[in-house]
């Protein structure tokens, strides 16, 4: 008895590395010191920081997954992946230097696999950060054939003084929605289960998506902000605090970037609620709290700047063909939102 009859082929594994090697160095900063295949990646920091601070996040893709595993289409995922941890980041005022990327699958599928990279390479070039390492794990028995699941993990630097902390932000701040690209990463348990329980198929296309297919529209990856975002940082505009809208949407991560004893005030009706979003609520008949604490409803990060600054901010954005709303303001409170 050998590893390959117990679930684990060592050869495939070398393979995949292989068939991964060119998409992983596309991604190589000037920093990166080495190349693929040692035990541990090595980084260089950028010359010009007097105080670096290192800013790290880690995230998961979800149930999302299921979806890409049904279609069998994976190279979209990879880029949600990367846009989670590096928009996390991102609002701290980090400039992400590089990531690093964990796979588990039942049984290693070389050219599946090999997709799901690509779309975290993608991800990388993107939002400008290295691809420094990964690990592939096969766990037969754990998961089912076709089946695996992604995690990442991102670090930036910011330079100690212009670290944002909520300590920057002022009753009477604007606060600057940017538009998602869609579902984004987040509430996909209760998508599937509202296309289960409706048995809806994932190939259907529902009149309100205008002749995009249910799948295809779900599996849009996650908007990665990151270097419109930083332009912004070294512009004139002086940004006080920003969001990434993810889980538990607006009320829950929103208020993340306050001060103390701040509250943000938010209109509904100031922003384009995006067309799944009403197929989802109207489908599975979703009230409209629990839409506003699972999904994004349309806005997928947003930063807080000064009254007037707001315009100056929102013309900036769209400029760069990022649709912008001023969606509320900062005022007293005990670090809520609060819908208008």
């Amino acid at each position: 008895m050998d590893y390959k009859e117990a679930g684990v082929d060592i050869k495939a594994g070398r393979d995949f590395v292989t068939q991964i090697r060119q998409d992983v160095q596309s991604t190589f900063r000037p920093e990166v010191l080495g190349g693929l295949g040692g035990f541990g990646g090595c980084f260089e920091l950028p010359a010009g920081y007097q105080q670096p601070i290192l800013v790290s996040g880690t995230d998961g893709v979800g149930t999302k997954l299921k979806i890409a595993q049904v279609l069998k289409r994976h190279d979209t995922v990879g880029i949600d992946l990367v846009a989670m941890c590096v928009n996390d980041i991102l609002t701290s005022g980090a400039e992400p230097l590089f990531f690093l990327d964990y796979l588990a699958t039942g049984k290693l599928q070389p050219e599946q696999l090999a997709q799901v990279v690509k779309g975290v390479a993608e991800g990388c070039r993107q939002s400008g950060c290295a691809l420094l390492g990964g690990e592939t794990a096969e766990m037969p028995g754990f998961y089912e054939l076709g089946e695996y699941d992604i995690a990442g993990f991102a670090v930036g630097v910011v330079e100690k003084s212009k670290l944002l902390n909520g300590s920057q932000v002022e009753l009477g701040d604007v606060a600057i929605g940017l538009a998602s690209s869609g579902v984004h990463s987040n509430g996909f348990s209760l998508v599937r289960k509202i296309v289960s329980s409706q048995d809806v198929a994932w190939d259907s296309k529902p009149e309100i998506l205008a002749g995009t297919s249910l799948g295809a529209e779900l599996l849009k990856p996650t908007q990665i902000y990151v270097k419109p975002i930083l332009e912004l940082l070294a512009s004139e505009i002086d940004v006080h605090g920003m969001a990434h809208i993810t889980g538990g949407g607006l009320p829950e991560n929103l208020p993340r970037c306050l001060n103390q004893n701040q509250s943000i005030a938010v209109d509904l009706d100031s922003w384009e609620i995006l067309p799944i979003f009403h197929w989802l609520a109207e489908t599975g008949n979703v009230k409209q709290e629990a839409m506003l604490e699972t999904f994004n409803l349309g806005i997928g990060f947003v930063v807080l700047v000064a009254p007037e600054q707001a315009h100056a901010t929102k013309e900036w954005l769209e400029s760069r063909n990022i649709a912008a709303y001023e969606i509320g303001r900062v005022i007293a409170g005990n670090n809520k939102l609060v819908v208008s």
